[in-house]
């Protein structure tokens, strides 16, 4: 099977950060079952915990008490590059000239190869065999000469690919959408702490408020000012090019992709192909899970049971 999604989740001035952090994973699970991690910041500096498996098994009450602080990022995955290995687990988190840089990514670079030549070349030495590192490298790197949104964007400046990223440093938390919006990004409140997620199924059980998507090309900066946003370096693609996998299979139905409600398009899809074409057959019959939606609408249709 191919394997080309994540589940990420941000959360910014909540007393509970890591318990609400590990309920977004869980909800998220179907993103990722292969590893989860979880990184919390608070004054004494920053704590985290991952491991291989499921959300239940990686995370106990005692985890969770010792990840102390106000924000936090987590993160599901699916081995996109790099073995399925605890070495890979997200997110990463790194100390530079004093300041702890934690970064979850959810997406595929295309250029993570050469990348990692140039960056070895240099003298990098990596550590996994994930293309998230190659992201880490160069965003440390920006940050000689740069703050932290202006090392994101020369960051993002030399990648080519699918990503979304959130990025947690000295107190501040990013979230960055690629200039196609290939991956969704979800933004929320709740009771007035700022949440991200791929998925807006993370809310629901969060009793979040969905607030918006976080744009194409889009860097969400939230710190003790408040929410601010920016944009990547460069023209912005003429057209976005979004992932259909997550509204055909991938993403939970009850939830918002792309601001589309995943079930009234799968089934959707089901009355079009419907009226493309109808055989001569008994009933209709959904496989796996993900078919149940389009089934209803091709038998609605159709008239078939």
């Amino acid at each position: 099977m191919i394997k080309h999604e994540c589940g990420v989740f941000g959360i910014y001035d909540h007393d509970e950060a890591a318990r609400l952090a590990y309920f977004a994973l869980y909800a998220q699970q179907h993103r990722g079952q292969e590893s989860a991690g979880i990184v919390t910041c608070d004054a004494d500096g920053v704590h985290e915990h991952k491991g291989m498996g499921l959300v239940p098994d990686v995370f106990d009450e005692a985890d969770l008490q010792a990840l102390t602080g106000r924000m936090a990022v987590g993160h599901v995955r699916y081995s996109t590059t790099g073995r399925s290995v605890s070495a890979n687990a997200q997110p990463f988190l790194v100390r530079y000239k004093g300041h702890d840089v934690a970064l979850a990514h959810n997406g595929n670079l295309v250029n993570a190869g050469q990348l990692r030549q140039d960056l070895e070349d240099e003298g990098a030495i990596f550590a996994t065999g994930n293309d998230t590192e190659v992201f880490m490298h160069l965003l440390v790197r920006a940050l000689r000469h740069n703050d932290m949104p202006g090392a994101i964007k020369e960051a993002c400046a030399r990648v080519r690919g699918a990503y979304c990223l959130l990025v947690m440093m000295d107190g501040v938390l990013a979230a960055v959408r690629d200039p196609f919006g290939f991956h969704p990004l979800a933004m929320g409140r709740k009771n007035g702490s700022v949440v991200f997620a791929s998925e807006t199924c993370a809310f629901d059980l969060l009793e979040a408020e969905y607030e918006r998507s976080v744009g194409p090309g889009e860097i969400v900066i939230v710190d003790q000012t408040g929410v601010h946003s920016d944009r990547l370096l460069g023209q912005p693609p003429a057209c976005r090019r979004q992932c259909i996998f997550e509204l055909v299979y991938f993403a939970r139905p009850d939830s918002y992709i792309f601001d589309e409600q995943v079930y009234l398009c799968r089934k959707k899809m089901g009355w079009n192909l419907a009226g493309e074409s109808t055989p001569e057959v008994d009933y209709v019959m959904p496989f796996p899970d993900s078919g149940v939606y389009p089934a209803l609408g091709f038998a609605q249709r159709s008239g078939l049971p």
